[in-house]
Formats: C-alpha cells, structure tokens, sequence
C-alpha cells in the first residue's frame, strides 16, 4: 500500500506544456501518465491523457472475447472496459464514442478503409466534467486538445480500426470481431458537477466515486477493501503519513484508512 510508481510515456500526440500540477520533461511530448498498478488492485490502471492530436479509432474486447481469440493465452492481458473524466478541454474539443446509427461488419470494414469511420462515429463535444463509460466493444477516439482521467481495467489489448494514414499497424480483422456498430447507450454519458460527492461508475469491473469533503459511513463502508485514490483538490493523508496531492496516485487497505481533507476532494476506485 502506498504512493504508486509513475511513468509519463512519450507520444507523437503528445503535449510539451501539461495541465498543472504535471511537467513534461524538456524535448518530450507527453501523452500518457501512467501509475503502476500495486499488487493488492492489480485488476485496475489509472492513466492521464493528454491530446494534441486526435488518437486512432480503435476498439478492445471483453475478457471473453479476449480468451476465445487466445489473445489472452498469447500476451496475458484480459479485455479493457475503461471510463473517461475530461479534466480540460480546448475550445472545440470532441471525444469520438459509439456510431451514429447501427452498422455492420462489412460496413465498419469499408469504412475504415476508406477512413469515413470517423464521420460515422459521434463526436461529442467536450468541456471539464464530462463523464463516460466505454464499454468493451464500443468504437472510440479521443480528439485533440483533450485532458483526461481514464480508469480501466488493466489490460494493453488495443485494435486500430483507423489511424488517419499514419504509419501504424491497423488491427481491422481482430477489431471487427469485437466492435459493436451501433451507438453509446445515452446513459453511458453524463456531467458531473465540479463538487458534490458522486458515484461515476458502477460495473461489473470496477466502481468509481467523486468524493468531496469528508467521506460519510456509507461510502467508507462501501470502500472497506483495498482501494485506489486519486486526489483532485487538497492533500491526502495515508495511514503511514506519506501526503498526497493533485498528480498523485496510491493504494491503500481501505477508505478508513485514509486522511482526506474537509476541503479536498479526490476520486476513490475499487473492484468490483
């Protein structure tokens, strides 16, 4: 339990100027920050992404479709259900989730081909707050000009369906068995209000709450497990004293275990 390892991974997409509190090293674009998954969750992965260009078009699969492909007997990874929260936005920033109509296989395969996949997907445009869900299946993108806060289950099975011409193996026959050509169940994408103690994701992987001020009862007995806390405002407290702060991220033995701030906030994830 503890403060997590961090590795900030380079991206052509990148950013060389970071939302604060993160800095990117001198000559490097950062796109991802990444935190180790500990041993007690080892289930889940907590990323920022950061956006300057627009990422491919790209699908992951369940955990069943993952073990009936043998893609899970091949590089041990299971399937990648994920949720995004946009921390900062551009003006005109859009995240590409689901289809505007239903599609199928052969018409997801021209249109990938052809690259007007992307005009089929829906481009929502975003602000700080938005908040969704990604089911394994669905076919998404993250534009450029975005922040965010992605929590995932710990997998690196990625198909891209469409890169925009650059050079980077596409993955159309393994994508396509798995992608879903239809659109994002609505209720799959919300906004969450800048304060208030909030639940953002509830599934069969993982679950994922806002948390302000101090926790009450119910959500500290509803965190009574090994846990992951992201601080968003303020300082938290670890029960062997180490502090965190915006930027952080770290593991603990439960919610009563840790210190947070009656002016703080932070987001809480467990498994499910």
């Amino acid at each position: 339990m503890g403060k997590l390892a961090v590795r900030m991974v380079d991206k052509p997409w990148g950013k060389d100027v970071l939302p604060a509190p993160f800095v990117a090293p001198a000559g490097e674009r950062i796109g991802e920050v990444w935190f180790v998954p500990p041993p007690e969750v080892p289930s889940l992965l907590v990323k920022y992404i950061f956006t300057s260009q627009a990422l491919s078009v790209q699908v992951h699969p369940s955990d069943a479709q993952a073990e009936a492909s043998g893609e899970t007997a091949r590089t041990g990874w299971g399937g990648k259900e994920e949720c995004w929260l946009v921390i900062d936005a551009e003006p005109g920033a859009t995240l590409g989730v689901g289809f505007a109509g239903h599609l199928d296989e052969a018409a997801m395969r021209s249109a990938a081909l052809d690259g007007s996949i992307e005009d089929l997907l829906v481009w929502h445009p975003v602000q700080a707050g938005d908040f969704f869900y990604i089911p394994a299946g669905t076919v998404h993108a993250i534009g450029a000009g975005v922040s965010l806060i992605e929590i995932q289950q710990n997998s690196d099975i990625t198909y891209r369906l469409y890169d925009y011409g650059r050079p980077r193996e596409l993955h159309l026959d393994a994508g396509l068995k798995v992608a879903r050509g239809e659109p994002l169940d609505p209720l799959l994408h919300r906004t969450i209000p800048a304060h208030g103690t909030i639940e953002l994701a509830s599934g069969r992987y993982f679950t994922a709450t806002q948390v302000e001020g101090l926790p009450d009862a119910a959500l500290t007995a509803a965190y009574d497990g090994p846990l992951l806390v992201i601080p968003r405002l303020g300082t938290v407290r670890l029960a062997d004293g180490t502090e965190l702060h915006p930027g952080d991220c770290a593991s603990a033995e439960n919610l009563a275990s840790v210190g947070l701030s009656a002016d703080g906030q932070a987001i809480l994830v467990k498994p499910a």
